[in-house]
């Protein structure tokens, strides 16, 4: 293959890797409106890989631990501890509106009881009992949008035709496709009418095409039995919106609808090993990010085997919750704030535009923030949290000219945020900017 070829098979695996390939279907705007509005989520990763705190699936699928070994993790998977109401508390008081549960991944071990096999938390671990469904109702209990992931590809099953990196099953057998995909569909179907999930959060498509995994009637079958059901980009065209992994976009992307997928330190799953945590500063501040480019945060956490939440994870998500219940009008139902150059930070629109939040780390050396482009009359300047009135400056605007002034906002340290400040500009109408 040239160089030219390499390129382009590079940058057809980064596309499937992120999740920000084509749509092929028209999305109804009205069932993702809620999406649009929520901009935090919560995603749960859980499985048996948690029993030694490994890569989920991957590690036996790239050889760092043989598919027996780490089958045998089905024997520790005791799930004693799991609370779905003190998950569900926690998701909540973060400030999160939606939350995703892996009910299976790419190992093939489903989280609820399966008429499909018997490779199920309830047949083959001490867990003994669904999981998904306790998670479900604890969170409409309390007005959550439920989110469920599934992978499509399957690795344990013996009618897939990938096992590992470098061993397959088989390359061409339509009986045993066959076999796979009723298995597949049966599963999703189960799935849809057990627990009727408002979001499905599919993953793995990259190792198949659309017409192999039937991805088509996947979506028609979710939304047959659920017309306002979303989907994520991960099926093959066959989505509702994008979803960059464990890289922010550098600009906003031209899906209307995306969300990034995060992890809080270097694992999906609970590594016991793992402590390189992001500060709740650093995570404050990149969801502050994915605000100004309108889209949504999908914070990753990864319970132990038994089900206890690590301590480390609860503390990021109630600082989060301390922070998203101060700021919260600049973060539900905003749209992405101003083009780059307007402001050297984050910011978001109210629905109306009428109000523009700016977004501020620490604090300004010389206690003022600098705006420009904004050609609206400013009614006032306040600090989102405690209300207290800012007064500013503005400068390049002679009376003889209609271009924007430069403005100049007075921020006194005594107002500001232990993590991030959000200054809000209640304008004479709708936002409008000098090119």
């Amino acid at each position: 293959m040239n160089k030219a070829g390499v390129l382009f098979s590079i940058a057809l695996v980064l596309i499937a890797s992120t999740g920000l390939s084509g749509q092929k279907v028209e999305t109804d705007s009205k069932k993702m409106e809620w999406f649009g509005d929520a901009r935090l989520g919560i995603f749960i990763h859980w499985g048996i890989y948690a029993v030694n705190g490994i890569d989920e699936s991957w590690s036996f699928y790239n050889g760092y631990i043989s598919y027996p070994d780490y089958m045998k993790q089905l024997d520790g998977f005791t799930a004693e501890n799991y609370d779905p109401g003190r998950w569900v508390e926690l998701i909540k008081n973060s400030g999160a509106r939606y939350a995703v549960l892996t009910t299976k991944h790419h190992d093939g071990v489903a989280l609820w009881d399966s008429d499909y096999g018997d490779l199920n938390v309830v047949d083959r671990t001490p867990a003994g009992r669904d999981l998904v469904g306790p998670f479900v109702k604890e969170m409409r209990s309390e007005g959550l949008k439920v989110g469920l992931y599934y992978s499509v590809l399957d690795w344990s099953h013996p009618d897939y035709p990938n096992f590992t990196k470098e061993e397959k099953r088989y390359e061409d057998d339509p009986e045993r496709k066959a076999r796979f995909r009723s298995f597949n569909h049966g599963q999703i179907e189960e799935i849809s009418k057990k627990y009727n999930p408002d979001l499905w959060w599919f993953d793995g498509d990259w190792e198949q095409s659309a017409e192999w995994w039937g991805a088509r009637e996947i979506r028609e079958m979710i939304l047959d039995n659920n017309a306002d059901a979303i989907i994520n980009s991960r099926l093959q065209g066959y989505g509702d919106y994008a979803t960059p992994e464990q890289g922010m976009p550098v600009k906003r992307p031209e899906d209307e609808y995306w969300e990034l997928c995060m992890t809080m330190n270097d694992s999906w799953g609970y590594q016991h090993n793992d402590s390189n945590y992001k500060s709740p500063s650093q995570v404050i501040k990149i969801f502050s990010e994915c605000l100004s480019m309108g889209g949504n945060l999908l914070l990753d956490i990864g319970p132990r085997a038994d089900g206890s939440i690590p301590e480390e994870q609860v503390e990021i998500l109630e600082e989060m919750g301390q922070w998203t219940s101060k700021h919260g009008e600049a973060i539900y139902g905003t749209r992405a704030g101003l083009p780059p150059g307007y402001y050297y930070g984050p910011s978001t629109l109210s629905a109306d535009s009428t109000r523009l939040y700016l977004f501020m780390h620490g604090r300004p050396a010389d206690g003022q923030l600098m705006l420009e482009g904004v050609k609206n009359k400013i009614n006032r300047i306040y600090v989102v949290g405690n209300g207290t009135k800012l007064e500013y400056s503005e400068y390049l605007k002679p009376y003889w000219s209609n271009h924007a002034g430069l403005i100049f906002i007075d921020v006194p340290g005594n107002v500001c945020d232990e993590y991030t400040s959000v200054i809000c500009l209640l304008l004479d109408g709708k936002l409008e900017l000098s090119e």
